[in-house]
């Protein structure tokens, strides 16, 4: 059964159409508007082996907030809902990821139960037409729609460019992990019996 989800979600705010799939090659056509939140979420699917078709019609007029907190919702969502079951999958994933003077540490657990830590201070307000201060509400918002156990750590860096898109990548490279499937697992990986 191919692992992919369908979300639209439409509000006074935000205006949001979805296609995600989990086993993919990377592909993705993303527009929110904001130039650099499409960066990372291409790098996010491309180095995570996700296929991703995003339309996003927020009200940017007013600032980036809606537009970032309602998209990271949305692909929560879509990554529960591609997930079902979760018969199978490794359930835990992580990864500490270089990139130039910048090392991030992150890691997953696809429990059910979500929860966020974010460890990253950043030097700039904003990074092209997106505010820094969004990452962690954008992380946030995956983290609780999803229901995944999310912990971000910056280990070293100082360009704040380099240290979102580390960060977009290492979550990435750990979801990619955390969804994978292992032949020894029959069931669900956990001692309850469900995740």
């Amino acid at each position: 059964m191919p692992r992919e989800a369908k979300v639209n979600r439409k509000t006074k705010e935000t205006n949001i159409s979805l296609k995600f799939e989990l086993d993919g090659r990377g592909i993705s056509v993303i527009d929110t508007g904001i130039g650099f939140f499409d960066h990372m979420l291409e790098g996010f699917a491309k180095h995570g082996f996700f296929n991703m078709n995003l339309n996003v019609n927020g009200d940017l007029a007013v600032d980036c907030h809606h537009t970032i907190e309602d998209t990271g919702i949305v692909l929560g969502d879509a990554i529960k809902k591609a997930l079902g079951d979760k018969k199978g999958i490794r359930r835990f994933g992580s990864c500490i990821l270089p990139m130039d003077e910048t090392l991030v540490l992150c890691a997953v657990d696809l429990s059910g139960r979500p929860y966020l830590v974010f460890d990253a201070e950043f030097t700039t307000d904003r990074v092209g037409y997106m505010d820094t201060e969004m990452v962690k509400e954008f992380f946030y918002a995956i983290s609780y729609s999803a229901g995944m156990n999310l912990h971000i750590k910056v280990l070293s860096g100082t360009n704040n460019h380099h240290i979102i898109e580390g960060m977009f990548k290492a979550f990435a490279r750990a979801l990619d992990d955390a969804t994978g499937t292992d032949k020894r697992i029959s069931g669900i990986l956990s001692t309850k019996g469900s995740l």
